[in-house]
């Protein structure tokens, strides 16, 4: 019998991408499956590839029910989620895959949320500087944004090794539908959304921003500038980043931005920096916990390209979340976790 966890917001996309990876991970053990406006609805009314749960029932999400776990994964929208987080007890983990806790700045909460702060919780992206131990350490863990963990992996090697100026940077950064949630809306329909992409949230208001800036920040010790447009891209899963930063010594090697991302990644699990001449895809990345990269110098504007693939809904969210759990609960980080993807 594995640790006992439990999801809220079990109906939503991220909360259906943890069924299933707990569901096969040998060492947690499926507890309460909550979402509070699904209560007594059939599991596989909303998840019919989750053949296994077809005996399983949501539940409410209720703080005594959740309470009963060791372990809860809150895949809520950040309102719902720190309310929740604020009714357990402390003897239960919890790892928040909402934007509740990943903030440090009122200032900033207040900028692109609104409301009351939450406060701030261990973040939850082991290949930055220091924070494997910080999460195994640690007992409630705020899962990073998809955009987020994208651009932050792909940049934070360059800023760290001083080969990126950080006032700069820009990162284009293209999502799967699948990221904008499962609530109706005539801008996810499928006329509206199939054969185009458009920007959304573009001009510096996009809630990563202040994410992104914060974790680069601490990760290089600087105070990063970024611009920051995402885009909505006509496929269910995958982020696209690409990020640029203007170089800080005029003519470095040509060949210095991948080797600081081969360096900064040596011996890393899920995170793959690809040939020379490889680009990273995001159908390369679909239903696994990978981040591929690459790099380039632009010698002709004097900036430093860097692409980075993930799945939205793995690494990005549910993947993610799991890696996190595995490092607090002491199991090994790659536990239930693949690097590889499914094609076609």
């Amino acid at each position: 019998m594995g640790v006992l966890v439990a999801v809220a917001g079990a109906s939503g996309y991220a909360g259906g991408e943890l069924l299933r990876l707990i569901s096969a991970h040998p060492g947690l053990e499926l507890g309460p499956i909550a979402a509070g406006s699904k209560v007594g609805a059939p599991v596989t009314d909303l998840h019919p590839h989750l053949t296994g749960l077809a005996d399983r029932e949501f539940e409410p999400a209720d703080p005594a029910l959740l309470a009963g776990a060791d372990l809860v994964f809150l895949a809520l929208p950040h309102e719902q989620s720190a309310a929740l987080a604020a009714g357990l007890p402390d003897r239960v983990a919890v790892v928040d895959l909402s934007a509740s806790f990943r903030l440090a700045d009122p200032a900033n909460w207040a900028r692109y949320y609104g409301g009351t702060h939450a406060g701030r919780w261990t973040y939850g992206l082991p290949e930055l500087p220091g924070a494997r131990a910080a999460i195994a350490g640690s007992s409630r863990v705020a899962a990073p944004g998809c955009h987020a963990t994208a651009a932050i992996l792909a940049l934070a090697p360059l800023l760290m090794a001083g080969l990126a100026a950080e006032r700069d940077v820009v990162i284009v950064s293209a999502s799967g539908t699948s990221g904008a949630g499962r609530a109706p809306s005539a801008g996810l329909l499928a006329t509206e959304v199939m054969g185009s992409i458009t920007p959304y949230k573009a001009g510096g208001v996009h809630r990563h921003t202040p994410e992104i800036e914060q974790a680069l920040g601490e990760a290089a010790g600087l105070t990063p500038t970024v611009s920051f447009t995402p885009l909505l891209a006509p496929m269910p899963r995958g982020i696209l980043a690409t990020c640029t930063a203007r170089l800080a010594s005029p003519r470095p090697d040509p060949a210095a931005a991948a080797g600081a991302l081969a360096h900064a990644y040596a011996g890393e699990p899920f995170v793959r920096v690809l040939p020379a001449g490889q680009w990273p895809t995001t159908a390369a990345t679909v239903g696994s916990n990978a981040v591929h990269l690459q790099a380039a110098i632009d010698g002709h504007c004097g900036r430093v390209v860097v692409a980075a693939a993930l799945d939205n809904l793995g690494k990005g969210a549910a993947g993610q979340a799991i890696q996190a759990a595995n490092l607090m609960l002491g199991l090994p980080e790659t536990t239930g976790l693949t690097a590889m993807g499914v094609a076609p």
